[in-house]
């Protein structure tokens, strides 16, 4: 703003001397003197701009209009100026030339009155209710004039015309991405995130949905980033209203899904911890008891827990988020199993933020959320995460929901392909609340939660040190997501839950031992689903299973075997749509290679199988294919040719 302020003064100073020079003209005294009267007015405004808090952008353009048109109106006066009497009769003025700098002059003075106005809509009359007008600078572009007169209210104006500015800001962003970079480049991005930070209800919750559509590419993030969007969302995940919180939520999510890189951004503010304490609200019981600093040990937990008031203290100085090993700790004191659901033992009742009342079927789902709790007790104090609950539990139940479904989906997005990122949530409570969430949650809730699971899991598959920290198998928490998945699985009810559960087990593949047996069955079975893209799924997890990479994949491959997978797969071979096919291919190499001397395998005709796929060329062509293919018809034709000469004698 200081060098917006120095830059007016020149104009202010070019304007005092074309005043001057108009009272000494000789020539066109009259047009002159016309002129003067709009260069005072014009002066005049320049004093009022340069006391008053200009909105920057169209400041600079309508000032470099404005010495412009005063450069040439000097350079015109200047030659009606007293001189002698040759100079006056060689002197030729053009008729046009005072129209023409007279036309500049109004626009100048049209653009500045805007400018002021719009500057100080704060304190306008009552009238600026009204439209305030097209000004001359945005003739030629009358979206670009709309653009900036919002800007200019989320700057000055008050509480509810910002709110209303920001709903409009929302309604651009919407209808066009150039509209949207339009916004951005204008500086359109602070006010709305003061906006967030400083607004009614209302406005912010329009401020972060606008900050959502505003980022649409990774350019646009970026400079949203480098603009604070990353603070101002920690602050309002920490203490806002529920439903404003839930807007920003969906915001990161938006934002983490179209630029990826800002994913570090985020946990570096602290949104990633901030999200985890909303899906723990009302999700687990006493949840703040989880809520211990990572970096310590299970045995400070332990002495933690009983430590009585010096325990509330330290938790109060501990700023990361709860570590899986306090609630194993909690678990394994209180001597609690966890044990495996069943299909037929979903919930009988739900609640739409994913509380209810616990069932048979979520035993270790309810051990694993209350041990440690002191029974009978709800506390709502505020979390020892830092996150403020001072009300929450008085919003609606569908509020809940809208915020618990955005907090898993940004969860789900901020997870995507980043490993420090899925390590920053699993060592949370994270897991313990997307399992029961999976469960009691409303559908929007149980839908992200299984997104996001399926997201971690994919990333564990990659990254061996997240998959033995957050997927060990002695983890209450983990076990209890183990059996969330298995349950979704097992009921084998084709909705939008059941293909991220499937993804997920099969990239848990490598974490199970070879007495969990109870994975590979409900596996096997989805192999005869009617739906094509849930018997592919089911495919590739059990590929996962029985891939080479895989420490146990000649058990798991006879586990296969064993649950009658093969007529399922010689099936989905001759009959299946292409991609089936090809998946269901995949694993019969794959399970024939490890288990060659298999007596089902003969019965079921694999290698009949092999035959006929090795002469289909969109088979073979599948690189994958191509090169166990033969390797498995040769080892099938030895230990069947065995087997036949043995049989015959």
């Amino acid at each position: 703003m200081d060098d917006l302020k120095a830059i007016l003064a020149r104009p202010i100073q070019v304007a005092e001397q074309v005043i001057k020079w108009a009272e000494e003209a000789q020539t066109c005294r009259q047009e002159c003197l016309e002129l003067k009267s709009k260069v005072e007015r014009l002066a005049s405004l320049l004093r009022q701009a340069a006391r008053a808090d200009l909105y920057e952008r169209p400041a600079r353009r309508i000032l470099d209009d404005t010495g412009r048109a005063l450069d040439k109106a000097a350079a015109l006066l200047d030659r009606c100026r007293a001189r002698g009497i040759v100079s006056r009769v060689f002197t030729i003025i053009p008729a046009g030339s005072f129209k023409r700098t007279s036309a500049q002059l109004d626009n100048s003075i049209g653009d500045l009155t805007w400018i002021l106005r719009v500057s100080n809509y704060a304190n306008a009359n009552a009238d600026m209710d009204d439209h305030i007008g097209l000004p001359p600078i945005a003739q030629n572009e009358p979206i670009l004039f709309l653009i900036w007169e919002q800007i200019a209210v989320l700057y000055t104006g008050t509480h509810d015309a910002r709110a209303d500015a920001a709903a409009s800001v929302v309604s651009l962003a919407r209808d066009n991405d150039r509209y949207g970079r339009l916004i951005i480049e204008e500086d359109g991005v602070p006010p709305l995130l003061r906006l967030i930070k400083e607004g009614r209800p209302e406005g912010q919750e329009n401020a972060a949905l606008a900050i959502g559509l505003l980022g649409r590419d990774p350019e646009c993030v970026e400079l949203m980033v480098l603009a604070g969007v990353c603070t101002a969302f920690s602050k309002i995940l920490k203490d806002a209203p529920m439903k404003v919180q839930g807007m920003v939520a969906w915001a990161v999510s938006e934002l983490a899904t179209n630029h990826p890189k800002c994913q570090d951004a985020f946990m570096q503010s602290n949104v990633i911890r901030l999200l985890v304490s909303h899906l723990a609200f009302e999700t687990v019981q006493e949840h703040s008891k989880y809520a211990v600093a990572s970096r310590m040990s299970i045995h400070s937990v332990f002495l933690d827990k009983k430590g009585g008031a010096s325990s509330s203290s330290h938790h109060h100085d501990a700023s990361a988020i709860g570590a899986d090993a306090g609630a194993d700790h909690a678990i394994a004191g209180a001597g609690i199993a966890a044990k495996p659901t069943t299909a037929a033992g979903g919930p009988t009742s739900s609640s739409s933020t994913g509380v209810g009342t616990t069932t048979a079927s979520s035993t270790s789902i309810a051990a694993a959320a209350t041990a440690g709790t002191i029974a009978g007790t709800k506390q709502q104090n505020a979390s020892l995460s830092g996150t403020s609950t001072r009300g929450r539990e008085f919003e609606d139940e569908e509020t809940k929901a809208y915020m618990k479904a955005n907090a898993a989906r940004a969860l789900c997005q901020l997870a995507m392909g980043n490993a420090a990122v899925c390590k920053n949530i699993t060592e949370s409570r994270a897991l313990l609340c997307f399992s029961i969430l999976l469960e009691k949650g409303a559908p929007d809730v149980k839908y992200n939660a299984a997104l996001a699971l399926m997201e971690i899991c994919r990333v564990a598959e990659q990254n061996s040190d997240l998959r033995r920290s957050a997927f060990k198998p002695t983890s209450p928490a983990a076990r209890a997501v183990v059996d969330q998945l298995l349950r979704v699985v097992q009921k084998g009810e084709y909705d939008e839950n059941l293909i991220p559960c499937i993804t997920s087990l099969g990239c848990l593949s490598r974490t199970f031992r070879a007495t969990e047996t109870r994975i590979i069955g409900p596996l096997v079975n989805l192999l005869d689903e009617r739906e094509a893209d849930v018997s592919k799924e089911a495919a590739v997890a059990l590929t996962k299973f029985a891939c080479t990479e895989n420490y146990l994949h000649v058990d798991h491959s006879k586990a296969i075997i064993n649950a009658g997978g093969a007529k399922h797969l010689v099936q989905l071979v001759y009959f299946g749509e292409q991609v089936v096919q090809v998946a269901a291919l995949l694993l019969v190499c794959l399970v024939a290679h490890n288990v060659p001397d298999s007596e089902d395998l003969a019965q079921a005709e694999i290698l009949t199988v092999l035959e006929w796929a090795s002469k289909q060329s969109y088979m073979v062509q599948d690189p994958m294919i191509d090169s166990l293919l033969p390797e498995a018809k040769i080892r099938m034709e030895l230990y069947q040719s065995r087997g036949a000469k043995g049989y015959y004698c």
